[in-house]
């Protein structure tokens, strides 16, 4: 496996960044199925080194299960800040860099972009620059979005045209089309990996699904927008931590991997479902409100590449993961109680 050098982790304190963090240090929520650790993939030497702003979505919390762990260091600052980049790069033999740190709740870029486009886009800008200049593996985790949206059929491919439709996803794709520059002008060894919607524990209680659950917890109905029809391909966030690291380690310079959940639900299924595993009336739980401005119709998310060049699968089944998922928010309120003021 060519993971050159110690790893540089950006947004490591968000909800996916974290993930990727803990599960490579062997506490993911299912080790008994064999997640991938550095240990698993023998790579007992290489280190670890966090970078997070801590913005309002970054938690340095979601950080506690390994904060102890000899092989991770935690630093607070800005992918944005290239002194600092440089610095963690020469003082941690820094030889690959993950780059999770984004600006992603689609209704605040709608509301003000300018953060978008600075943190999206010139941060990556900054990052790409650090690793051509020391030679660096490059990794962008970037979202489906970018494709924009889909009618009743079809799903994105790696070569579907990318058409984003909120000012969060042009951020995104201007991020996206930066790498493929870079690999193609300054020959950077770079991948670019395109999620589906991610769930799973430590989501930022603004996002949809920790929204209903914590909703439905407190007997109050569940904002639904416009008519709750629009449809999304659900992935466990592990799953697509093993699938970035795959694509980390067996991805072919240059190229994209969808990594999709193969759980394509709607909206007002997924409050259905999660208000059956709450023990409420699905019917009563429900208050539709004005739909979104430019709101996507429908994402499903092709992971085929990925499975036949990298071996991804995913190994959470939906029901196990949104069972778990309600679990942890009931057993977490310690967690996502003070975020509710944010």
């Amino acid at each position: 496996m060519n993971v050159p050098g110690n790893i540089l982790i950006t947004g490591s304190a968000g909800f996916i960044g974290s993930a990727f963090v803990r599960m490579l240090l062997g506490h993911g929520r299912r080790p008994s199925l064999g997640h991938v650790t550095l240990d698993s993939a023998g790579l007992r030497d290489k280190r670890l080194v966090s970078l997070d702003l801590l913005t309002y979505a970054g938690c340095r919390e979601n950080l506690d299960p390994v904060k102890n762990d000899p092989r991770h260091t935690f630093v607070q600052g800005d992918i944005r800040d290239a002194a600092l980049v440089e610095k963690l790069i020469r003082e941690h033999g820094i030889g690959t860099i993950v780059n999770f740190a984004a600006e992603s709740h689609v209704d605040r870029s709608i509301a003000s972009s300018f953060e978008f486009a600075s943190t999206n886009v010139m941060g990556t800008v900054n990052l790409l620059d650090a690793a051509r200049k020391h030679g660096l593996r490059y990794l962008q985790v970037s979202t489906d979005e970018v494709y924009g949206t889909l009618g009743d059929a079809g799903a994105f491919t790696e070569e579907t045209p990318l058409a984003p439709n909120s000012p969060y996803s042009a951020s995104k794709a201007a991020s996206d089309f930066f790498v493929r520059s870079y690999v193609h002008t300054h020959g950077l060894d770079a991948v670019i990996t395109r999620c589906s919607n991610n769930y799973g524990p430590y989501q930022f209680p603004e996002k949809f699904l920790p929204v209903t659950i914590l909703a439905l917890r407190e007997g109050r109905q569940v904002p639904v927008y416009g008519t709750g029809k629009n449809v999304r391909d659900w992935l466990h966030v592990e799953d697509h931590c093993e699938g970035i690291w795959l694509a980390l380690t067996k991805g072919r310079k240059g190229e994209v991997y969808n990594i999709g959940g193969y759980g394509e639900r709607d909206n007002l299924t997924m409050v259905r479902l999660l208000a059956g595993i709450l023990g409420r009336d699905p019917e009563k739980s429900i208050r539709f409100v004005e739909d979104r401005k430019g709101h996507d119709w429908r994402y499903s998310v092709d992971p085929t590449k990925s499975s036949r060049e990298l071996g991804w699968k995913p190994r959470w089944t939906f029901d196990e993961g949104l069972k778990d998922l309600v679990n942890w928010y009931q057993s977490s309120e310690a967690w996502w109680r003070p975020k509710l003021t944010n």
